[in-house]
């Protein structure tokens, strides 16, 4: 062997090295690429994204190429280096030259490119892209001879790789692709995304006004009782009712009666006209289906009942939406008039305040699985019927009993999160 061929056979073993890389790159940036990402730049025309859809279409020929060049790369960089090693050394060494090139080929060709691709796929994968385009098309009969040799075999022991679809995620994957992108979108962003992968497994009765909170209006009243209660309302949606809350007559739309009363004098009888028929919900429901059946039905506003028909509360399309987006800042917001802090760093909360809202609020955690306000949360850990005054440590808040009424806990201060001592 002249010293061309040795110099000749070195550069093509180098060649050889670089190329079994180069396919070692290739297959790990391919295969980790971010899909929905991939498939936003294609649908932006770009080529790249456009092209790499393509050869992941039919992973089988993506990788039947990628594995050919890598075989032949790393076969024919063997033969090479045995060539050599018998040039130089004789038959000794051949063992010697086979284990340095296992270690270059498993540091160089393998482990090295195979981790900066899975560190930077879309990078890497649009390097690779052109060429290994161009290489599928040159050599596709012998990949295609190779693919229809292994899928015959696969299709032997039942799998059909033409059949193969892209499975949907489920809730739970989608909430974990949410969480992986923090930092990469905004926290409010990300905060709407996870409120609507939520809505599942928040009820009506999270999130309702209670009924003794409802601001409603009472037929009995008197004519010049009901405008200016109307008058001083800063309410969308008000129920209309005779004597007590459970016989609703209709919903009054505020600020279609302000219209209305814009236009002529409004009169008790143009009051009556304008009341919508009540729509009920029963108790439990899910926030993603109501949200669906408010779209479905149009409305926007639905009393809360129990299986007995006693009404429990009003929901408004605005309470699912603020389980989305948050609290929407408004001076008439029920928390800020059943949540108020104090100059200690407590709270004077409402007894009735939902613990899902007291949370949000305050940003603390208290339990969401159980009783379902602040009241029945006391309660339930004191098993008995407070008296003012009674001191009660739950989940590290102190808190202290102001006011009970009617059996319940009508307001207690609750102090931020503490040791206890």
């Amino acid at each position: 062997m002249s010293n061309f061929n040795v110099v000749l056979s070195c550069v093509f073993l180098l060649l050889l090295i670089l190329l079994s890389a180069f396919f070692s790159s290739a297959e790990t940036a391919l295969m980790a690429i971010n899909r929905y990402r991939l498939r936003h730049k294609a649908r932006m025309k770009k080529r790249s994204a456009i092209m790499i859809l393509k050869l992941l279409k039919r992973p089988d020929r993506l990788l039947g190429m990628i594995l050919i060049g890598n075989t032949v790369a790393n076969t024919f960089s063997s033969a090479i280096a045995t060539l050599l090693a018998v040039y130089f050394w004789g038959e000794k060494g051949v063992i010697l030259v086979t284990i340095l090139l296992t270690l270059v080929i498993l540091i160089f060709s393998e482990v090295a490119p195979k981790t900066v691709a899975a560190l930077y796929p879309e990078r890497m994968a649009t390097l690779v892209a052109l060429p290994v385009f161009v290489l599928l098309r040159l050599f596709y009969p012998l990949v295609w001879f190779i693919n229809m040799v292994v899928n015959g075999a696969l299709r032997i022991v039942g799998i059909k790789i033409s059949g193969l679809m892209v499975e949907p995620l489920n809730r739970e994957e989608l909430r974990s692709v949410v969480f992986e992108a923090t930092g990469k979108v905004p926290h409010q962003y990300q905060t709407m995304l996870l409120g609507i992968l939520d809505l599942n497994k928040v009820t009506v009765d999270d999130v309702m006004v209670p009924r003794h909170a409802i601001m409603g209006i009472d037929l009995a009243q008197s004519w010049e009782a009901i405008q200016q209660q109307i008058a001083v309302s800063q309410y969308d949606w008000m129920p209309v009712y005779e004597e007590n809350i459970n016989k609703v007559v209709g919903m009054l739309n505020l600020p279609e009666l302000m219209r209305l009363s814009l236009q002529k004098k409004l009169t008790e009888e143009d009051f009556r006209k304008t009341l919508q028929e009540p729509y009920f919900i029963p108790q439990g429901a899910f926030l993603n289906i109501q949200l669906y059946n408010f779209q479905k039905h149009h409305k926007r506003t639905a009393l809360v009942v129990d299986e007995y028909g006693e009404i429990l509360g009003l929901l408004t399309l605005k309470d699912i939406l603020e389980e989305i987006v948050g609290e929407f800042t408004t001076s008439v917001s029920i928390a800020s008039k059943m949540i108020r802090p104090q100059s200690d760093g407590s709270y004077l909360v409402d007894g009735a305040v939902t613990i899902r809202e007291l949370n949000r609020v305050t940003h603390w955690a208290f339990p969401i699985q159980g009783p379902r306000t602040l009241n029945g949360l006391i309660i339930e850990y004191l098993e008995s019927i407070p008296r003012i005054g009674t001191g009660v440590f739950i989940v590290n808040h102190p808190m202290e009993i102001i006011e009970v009424k009617d059996n319940r806990v009508k307001t207690a201060r609750v102090f931020p999160e503490r040791a206890r001592t």
